[in-house]
This record gives C-alpha cells, structure tokens and sequence, in this order.
C-alpha cells in the first residue's frame, strides 16, 4: 500500500467533484450566520463534518443528498460563491491537484435575486483567485437536474459561457424515473454546438442508464458507471468471463468512468471499496478515473481515495501516474492544454517522487 504522505505529493487530476459537496464545515457556519441561515444541525465545525459525513453514509442515495440542503443555502450570494470557489480550488492545490474540473447546478443559487450570469460570474471569479495563488487549473461544468424542465436553459447558459471558464454540461440528481433521454433537446443543442458532455449515469440504476446516457445523448463521459458491471459476466471468483455488449463498447470507444469509489460506499451502490467493480474495469482494461465526488459528503480527499484505491486493489505509484493521464486525457480542455499538463506537472512529479523513493 502506497503511504498517504506519498500520494498527497504526486499531482494529480479530478474530473467529477460537485461545488456544493466540498465547502468547509467552518465556512459554512460562517456564511450561515452572515446570511441569517438557522437551520444547521449544529454549528460546531468538527461536529457539523462528521454530521454531514454520517448523514452521507447512509446507504442510500435520496439520504445522501439531504445535506445538500445547507449547502446550498449558504450559497445564495455572489460573495459566498466566489469564497467557496476559491476555497476549493485552495483545497485541491493543497492536496497536489493539478486540474480539476467541478460542477454545480446554477439554477439552485437564486434565491437571494441573483440571476444565472451572476452566480456563474461569482464562482469563475473564485477560480480565478485560486489560479493566481496557487499551481491549479479550474474549469467550470454546469449541471442541470434530471427532475426539472430547464436543462435546455442550463445547456445554452453552459455554452455561452465557453471561453470564460466553462468546459462542460451535465445532468445530476435521482436516476429512477427521470431517464436522460427525457434532456435530448439539450444535449443535441451541445452536440451542435461541438459542447463536451458528461452525464450521471449507471449509479443509482443499472446499464440501460449508461446506454442512454451514450446513444441517445452523445455523452463523452460518464460519471459513476458503477452498475456497469451489470453488463459483466463473472466467475465465482469475481473474474470476468464475458463482457456484454455496452461494457464492450465503452472499452473500445475508450470511454471514460468517472468513478467516485467512497461516494458509492456512501449510497449504498457498493458494499465497500474492496467490492468496488473497479477492480473489474481496470482487468478490463476500461479508462477508469478516480474522483471524490462530494468531499464534505464523504469526509475525504483525492488523495485519500487514491490510497483506499490502492489499498483494495495493490496499486502502485506507476498505476496512480497512469491513472491521472488517463483522467488528464479525459478532460474538456483543449488538446494542447491537457498535454501541457501532461508533460509539465504529471510527468514531472512523478519522476521526482520516484527518484525520492530510490534515494
């Protein structure tokens, strides 16, 4: 098992991590005290992380969103937003991440007037703090939500803003009962528009999600992917025997998993990290990324997920640098800007901690 200490200096890159799933347990009760918010379950920090963290794990996915209540509204104004953009982007640098790409869903942040620019404006100007401060590249994917009839609305708002920081369009929220094929109109609007998109899929619901997600909405990447094990035949021993046809074609097309393995632990969709599908996908040779999902949520760090990664499953630190190449070639940005991280911060760190660990 690769110690802690080791993975928090190797660079790394997150491609599925949520604006509202990551704010500091002291910023919250911050902010919810400028805004007048009452409702926290407590306002002791160390007791609010752990309230959110239990609140997470319990096995289901409805119970593992509550908390994003509070969240949420302490978010309400473009001070708040640009201190918890700016604040994730400190955190990520200091857990050696090189880029990240972390979405949320505007049409949540209006209850105090703002309107859709202004919450984008505040979040991209927090980014941009963070860049001149620290190592990190930021990028901006907007989210709409499957239950809701504007995701037409969000996908035209994502691509406006293309060149000011925004990289993709989503959709997020409870799977059974709102099919992404139900957001064609705003994913074929993408898809004209040469747009990158991600969808949530194959986490709460099993493959014909995924399949979905892939053929009637073009998706570039999926987040989660987990019930795509769903499509594996297995042996006795958990080895997979036979992929189906959709596992097949998402290994061919190099389609890449935003896998978020604590998160999954958190709802319930896997037992535990050892029991994670993970394994199976990279036997399989699938492009899978390691990703936090909602690290308030979780109580974790990337790096973190990466030594419970590698703990289950013997990953070495040559696994950990192809995995965040991987997840680096996966991501939205132009092609010379993910080379450039490539080959300026991946590369590189990791030939130190190398050289470091013969020394």
């Amino acid at each position: 098992m690769l110690p802690l200490e080791v993975i928090r200096r190797a660079p790394k890159v997150l491609l599925h991590d949520h604006l509202d799933g990551g704010l500091r347990p002291e910023s919250i009760i911050e902010l919810a005290r400028e805004l007048g918010y009452a409702a926290l379950p407590t306002r002791d920090a160390g007791d609010l992380g752990r309230w959110f963290h239990a609140s997470a794990a319990s096995g289901s996915l409805p119970l593992y969103l509550r908390g994003f209540a509070h969240t949420i509204a302490v978010m309400q104004t473009p001070e708040a937003l640009e201190r918890v953009a700016f604040e994730a982007g400190e955190d990520l640098a200091r857990d050696a991440v090189a880029y990240a790409e972390i979405r949320f869903a505007p049409v949540f942040h209006r209850e105090r007037g703002m309107n859709l620019e202004q919450v984008l404006d505040s979040v991209l100007r927090g980014f941009a703090t963070a860049e001149k401060r620290y190592p990190i590249t930021l990028r901006l994917i907007v989210s709409a939500m499957r239950d809701r009839t504007d995701s037409l609305e969000m996908a035209e708002l994502a691509v406006a803003y293309r060149d000011r920081g925004v990289v993709g369009f989503d959709i997020a929220g409870e799977e059974s009962g709102h099919p992404p094929k139900a957001h064609r109109e705003a994913f074929e609007y993408c898809r004209l528009q040469n747009f990158s998109i991600t969808i949530h899929a194959g986490e709460a619901f099993g493959p014909p999600s995924i399949w979905q997600a892939l053929q009637f909405c073009g998706a570039h990447r999926i987040g989660h992917g987990v019930r795509l094990i769903d499509d594996m035949a297995l042996d006795a021993d958990g080895r997979v025997v036979k992929l189906g046809q959709l596992a097949a074609y998402i290994r061919d097309k190099r389609i890449p998993l935003e896998v978020c393995p604590s998160s999954n632990v958190d709802t319930g969709a896997v037992p535990s990290v050892a029991d994670h599908p993970i394994k199976q996908f990279l036997q399989q040779q699938l492009r899978v990324t390691i990703n936090t999902d909602n690290r308030l949520m979780s109580g974790i760090t990337l790096s973190e997920e990466f030594r419970r990664v590698s703990a289950a499953f013997g990953l070495t630190l040559e696994d950990i640098e192809k995995l965040n190449i991987n997840a680096m070639k996966s991501s939205f940005l132009p092609f010379p800007e993910r080379l450039n991280v490539i080959y300026e911060r991946i590369k590189p760190g990791y030939s130190v901690l190398r050289t470091a660990a013969l020394a």
